[in-house]
């Protein structure tokens, strides 16, 4: 009888125990790129061998860099201006600020017909016969990709090799429950969707809003993927497939949030929680930043970001924004690339860049105004800072309501707000004193996993030891090729699959 232990099968590169592994990674974008450094550093701090696989059109991943890894580029058409304008386009139609340039199926549907080009170019770089062929010679154990762009997962079934996925969520976990089997309960799991006001406390209208949004868009995405995406994965697979039956063979799914985000909601084994993964002590600041800071006095400082994903806001918007920033004590620290506004105060400084994280652990940042992408809303988190949330598109009205809802954050809508409303937002978090409460809170609850984040994403690489071949690691718990078979003394799980997989004892205490 097994007690006190459990025994979890687990993977991230199939080779003997001891002996580092040899990781293929295919990231994201943007902010999402920034992301999986945070994973790639770690494991090679551990001594792994990593490889990043990029196409030469990337506007982020700087491939001609020297770095602790090594990079694969594949030559696609597209230059990389014509791929950051694509991505920025489909980014925009769901931005509020930007919404209406988009007005007209016309237009929609041209920017969606070059996101199908791109993803066609992409596809036959990454799928370049001569490219597969020195990815197999290369042996990698472990495919680590981010969601953003498509085809990783028919690139692990290409290679053979085990797949993990590093993602936030999809809209009413379509992907997760159709691909990956994991439930959703709509009468108390609100949906991720473009809507910022259902919670896990719902009334009976409020379920059956959420009820529909579940049926919506898992309706609509197979109907989607059905006639677009799922010909591209049958051409690159040669035989019948959809693209969520290939998603469906992910073996872990790493969920970049954790208990001190989320809503209570079912989930199972291969799912694992590494929310924060990137957040770390803040470092000093640069010496004219720092006397900038100090000169807030008892004031202290407000930190401004938007994101790396969105362009220029428009001029309009920039006015009332800096307007409403020369009305606050507190001393502005603002990420803005854009022409400068003419409202812009003596108290607010502009920024290309910022290091966001070394200002909001700063001692004297007493706000956060952030679009509530999940890497910023977890450093807040991280350091203890309240926010002042502007979603703009994706998963951000949801990240932050989920704030809101906790009582760490004032949500304003950024295409209707006034001066006014972003005053009154900043006097709210800063002077009453709940605000810092509640999100010192989850700062405590973050801080207090017993396992840190990034050393959770090590551990299925790390601690391994090889077991019998009887027992293998395809998809844990919900895949159809699993069987049970219990006798009289022991009950165990056997798999059907081929990889070698390895078995990590776990004590309670580290359990997720």
């Amino acid at each position: 009888m097994i007690s006190g232990t459990l025994f979890v099968l687990v993977l991230l590169c199939g080779v003997e125990a001891g002996h580092a592994g040899k990781v293929l990674v295919l990231p994201g974008e943007y902010s999402h790129w920034h992301n999986m450094r945070a994973i790639i550093d770690a494991l090679i701090d551990r001594n792994h061998s990593v490889t990043v696989l990029v196409s030469s059109s990337s506007p982020t991943v700087q491939h001609t860099r020297k770095e602790r890894f090594d990079f694969i580029v594949y030559k696609v058409n597209m230059t990389k201006e014509e791929a950051n304008s694509v991505l920025r386009d489909m980014i925009h139609l769901g931005t509020n600020d930007t919404a209406n340039k988009y007005k007209g199926d016309f237009i929609v549907w041209r920017v969606f017909s070059n996101f199908m080009a791109f993803l066609t170019d992409i596809s036959k770089g990454m799928f370049h016969e001569d490219l597969l062929h020195t990815l197999r010679e290369s042996h990698y154990d472990v495919l680590l990709s981010d969601p953003m762009m498509l085809f990783p997962d028919l690139m692990a079934e290409k290679l053979n090799i085990p797949h993990v996925l590093s993602m936030r969520a999809t809209f009413a976990y379509v992907a997760e429950q159709l691909c990956g089997q994991m439930p959703a309960p709509p009468s108390y799991v609100p949906a991720v969707a473009l809507h910022d006001h259902l919670t896990d406390h719902m009334s009976f209208i409020e379920r059956v809003e959420n009820m529909l949004l579940y049926i919506i868009h898992t309706t609509i995405f197979p109907l989607g993927m059905k006639f677009t995406i799922d010909k591209l994965y049958t051409e690159i697979l040669g035989k019948p497939t959809t693209m969520c039956e290939t998603i469906g063979k992910t073996d872990i799914m790493l969920i970049r949030t954790y208990w001190d985000f989320e809503y209570p909601r079912p989930l199972l084994p291969n799912f694992k929680f590494v929310g924060g993964l990137h957040c770390k002590p803040a470092k000093p600041l640069s010496k004219d930043l720092e006397e900038f800071v100090q000169s807030s006095g008892d004031h202290g400082i407000i930190v401004f970001s938007l994101g790396s994903m969105l362009g220029n806001l428009t001029l309009e918007r920039a006015n009332t924004i800096a307007s409403a920033l020369g009305q606050i004590p507190q001393k502005v620290v603002w990420r803005y690339n854009g022409k400068m506004p003419e409202t812009l105060a003596p108290n607010t400084k502009l920024y290309d860049w910022i290091p966001q994280n070394d200002l909001l652990g700063h001692p004297k940042t007493k706000a956060f105004i952030t679009h509530g992408g999940t890497n910023g809303l977890y450093e807040a988190i991280y350091h203890g800072v309240p926010m002042v949330g502007l979603p703009l598109w994706g998963d951000q009205p949801d990240n932050l309501l989920h704030m809101k809802t906790k009582g760490a954050a004032v949500l304003l809508d950024i295409s209707s707000m006034q001066s006014k409303d972003l005053v009154d937002a900043l006097k709210t978090v800063v002077n009453n004193p709940s605000y810092k409460e509640s999100i010192m809170r989850l700062s405590r609850i973050h801080h207090d996993q017993p396992m840190k984040p990034l050393d959770r994403v090590h551990s299925f690489s790390h601690k391994i030891c090889c077991i019998s071949e009887q027992f293998c690691f395809r998809q844990l718990f919900v895949k159809n090729n699993m069987r049970f078979k219990n006798d009289s003394k022991t009950p165990y799980l056997k798999f059907n699959c081929t990889y070698n997989l390895h078995l990590i004892s776990v004590s309670w205490e580290q359990l997720i």
